[in-house]
């Protein structure tokens, strides 16, 4: 019971603050070494044996972070980082929220339209979280505010549109779970595009029909007329064609089996820099910025997956990974109870700790399991995805939360924000419920 109690204790110092690669890293030692005590002392074993079991447990930790440091698969999350940082600096965001809320925003409920379309591109281009919803808060947000929208649909709209990167490749949680399946990050790219597009397509239904019920949360808005048509359409074409280019560029060279993964991520890290010249925003200030920006982030991901294999390693030393496969293999209805029951352990796991976190520890002991039942890894993994991206948009913890309050107007409140998304996590948990029962429609096995 060494391990779960191992498990308990992580998630309560993540609760109550603690950094999480440290929180790992500190555990797994302590419990590493009180797994020693335990082997060696009741057998009548010296202390000298005890360090010596716990010194051999961890030796090997260097091998195991010198392969996590040279994995071909990882080596694409700091290139994406840096092109996604690269186009939010060159105000890609910008141009396209002010075309596109030209189009619809004559429609009833057509801006937050506009920046579920937004998200979308976005997500396709950049794949940065944070950067999608800061952007569309500061931009979109004040905007549907000040034509009459109502706080809920505003804030919500813009949270669940600014996640859609964790779903619509290229992106990040995508990738680590290629590095955790071993399977090839490209099919993991074109079997989320549809998943990614459903629930685009619902979130977009949910608002025109909350602004068809409700007239007052979604109003159309008055556009100026001083353009006409032809040149609005025009100036739409001229914000959305760069990163479309840009996109069918990454993904397309990974669909057509032109590149791997990381190739294209280069490919896209160069084409960000060329977007922001060509939007004349390129200068070595910004290009510092973005590096060190990447840097930040990658060597936080990086340390927390290095204190993530640590806790894998002492959960699996202790047992506790049996005890857990021979639960999850005895749960009735075989199969569908494992689903049901991991698919809400991740959702819960998700309410308080991140996707790195949950990738590296719970989806290991969950693989083999699902391996033995006969379950489609590819089906298991965007499952998985999308349920990760979910933990965005849950209360109290979703990092989307706390993005967009920090950059929302004052007469905003918390818990306008956690209204707002309840909706759209209901969506999210319906999608994911028709890829479990319709698995045959998005190209799975099941």
């Amino acid at each position: 019971m060494i391990g779960i109690v191992m498990f308990v204790v992580a998630l309560l110092l993540l609760a109550v603050g603690y950094p999480v690669a440290f929180t790992f890293g500190a555990v797994s030692m302590f419990f590493g070494f009180f797994s020693a005590i335990i082997e060696i002392l009741p057998d009548g074993g010296t202390w000298a044996e005890v360090v010596e079991e716990f010194l051999q447990m961890f030796s090997m930790m260097p091998f195991r972070i010198f392969s996590i440091m040279t994995n071909k698969i990882l080596m694409a999350v700091p290139l994406f980082i840096f092109m996604g940082i690269v186009l939010q600096k060159s105000e890609l965001a910008t141009r396209l929220l002010e075309s596109m809320g030209v189009l619809f925003g004559k429609i009833r409920g057509g801006l937050a339209v506009s920046t579920v379309l937004i998200g979308a591109l976005l997500a396709a281009s950049t794949g940065v979280v944070g950067a999608s919803v800061v952007a569309m808060g500061v931009i979109s947000l004040p905007v549907m505010l000040k034509n009459g929208y109502s706080k809920k649909l505003s804030t919500g709209t813009i949270c669940a549109a600014g996640t859609l990167g964790q779903i619509i490749p290229p992106s990040i949680v995508l990738i680590v779970l290629g590095d955790v399946f071993q399977l090839p990050v490209g099919d993991l790219f074109k079997f989320a595009v549809l998943p990614g597009l459903v629930l685009v397509g619902a979130y977009i239904a949910y608002i025109l029909i909350v602004a068809f019920l409700d007239k007052d949360a979604a109003p159309a808005v008055e556009i100026d007329d001083s353009l006409t048509k032809k040149q609005n359409i025009t100036k739409a074409l001229i914000a959305i064609i760069p990163p479309l280019v840009l996109i069918v560029l990454v993904l397309g060279s990974i669909f057509a089996g032109i590149a791997t993964p990381t190739e294209s991520a280069s490919v896209g890290a160069l084409g960000s820099l060329i977007l922001a010249w060509g939007y004349k925003q390129l200068s070595w200030d910004m290009i510092k910025e973005a590096s060190v920006g990447t840097i930040k982030i990658t060597a936080m991901v990086f340390a927390i997956l290095i204190g993530a294999t640590a806790f894998s390693m002492v959960f699996v030393y202790s047992g506790a990974d049996d005890i857990t496969a021979e639960f999850m293999m005895n749960l009735p209805g075989e199969k569908w109870g494992f689903l049901i029951l991991s698919m809400l352990a991740i959702m819960f796991l998700g309410f308080f700790i991140d996707f790195i976190e949950i990738s590296y520890i719970v989806v290991p002991i969950l693989l083999p399991i699902a391996a033995q039942i006969g379950i489609d890894p590819l089906w298991f993994a965007i499952l998985i995805a999308l349920n990760l991206q979910t933990s965005f948009l849950t209360p109290p913890f979703g990092f989307s939360l706390f993005y967009l309050k920090g950059v929302a107007p004052p007469n905003v409140h918390t818990t306008d924000i956690y209204k707002g998304v309840i909706p759209f996590i209901t969506i999210q948990i319906l999608v994911l419920i028709s890829i479990v029962i319709f698995p045959h429609f998005y190209g799975f096995s099941g």
